[in-house]
């Protein structure tokens, strides 16, 4: 069975393609925008029931916010956006996970082989969803340095004067910090592009090699690495949050 590292497209509107990976992030954040609305709307002042699991979930993540940044106004200002990115990432990575994923889709012929487009895809297992979700990270994590310790200031991280001390050494290390901003980006994609479709690629094959119950370890395997994943992505923005509007001379 070929399994293409690009998604593939079920239908197009217009001249823009609707590929499958696309699909099911639309379908994400649909789920996201339902449970949002959902919440808002049934809850009580004496939680019960799923809200009583809702508000365990917060209060957890909330504190493990803010056992990084040791600050209150800091843990208030980044939580939303990290437990957004968290819960963006776990839901995506499971979707990956639902019958039928990679299995069932259209029927196509390229290159003189017949292939399977399948209709379930994740998102986190299309590198422009990563590369996405990549950017939003560090570019919200510089935009949050700036804010909060000025542009000057921020800047003096990657531009110093070669002629002060440390004088080239200095310099030399504000390019790397320039560089290690890039890097992020490629890092954050990579990673959970990579764990993401080489999960899926092994429940495929298993589940071809050796059908039904035997692939069943597999599948629960990968949902604690779409746990895992979306948790260390979402604590490493933090982390990158944190050092951001931390002043450079601290």
């Amino acid at each position: 069975m070929d399994i293409s590292l690009v998604p593939e497209t079920i239908f197009h509107l217009g001249s823009f393609p609707f590929t499958n990976s696309l699909i099911m992030t639309l379908v994400t954040s649909a789920i996201i925008i339902g449970i949002s609305f959902f919440v808002q709307k049934n809850t009580k002042l004496i939680p019960r029931g799923f809200q009583n699991l809702f508000e365990a979930i917060i209060e957890y993540f909330f504190e493990l916010v803010h056992s990084v940044t040791q600050d209150k106004e800091e843990t208030r200002q980044f939580f939303p956006i990290v437990m957004t990115i968290f819960i963006f990432i776990i839901i995506s990575n499971w979707m990956g996970l639902l019958p039928g994923a990679g299995t069932v889709g259209l029927h196509e012929v390229k290159e003189g082989k017949s292939i399977i487009a399948p209709f379930i895809r994740s998102g986190s297992a299309d590198l422009n969803t990563t590369l996405a979700l990549s950017l939003i990270a560090v570019f919200t994590a510089n935009f949050m340095g700036i804010s909060a310790i000025g542009l000057v200031r921020y800047g003096k991280k990657f531009l110093i004067n070669p002629f002060k001390k440390p004088y080239f050494i200095g310099t030399f290390v504000g390019v790397l910090e320039l560089i290690s901003e890039m890097a992020k980006i490629i890092s954050f994609s990579f990673r959970l592009f990579g764990n993401v479709f080489a999960g899926e690629v092994l429940l495929i094959v298993m589940l071809n090699l050796v059908p039904y119950f035997v692939p069943l370890p597999f599948l629960f395997l990968e949902v604690f690495v779409g746990f895992v994943q979306a948790l260390v992505f979402s604590m490493l923005t933090l982390v990158f949050l944190k050092m951001a509007v931390t002043a450079h001379d601290h």
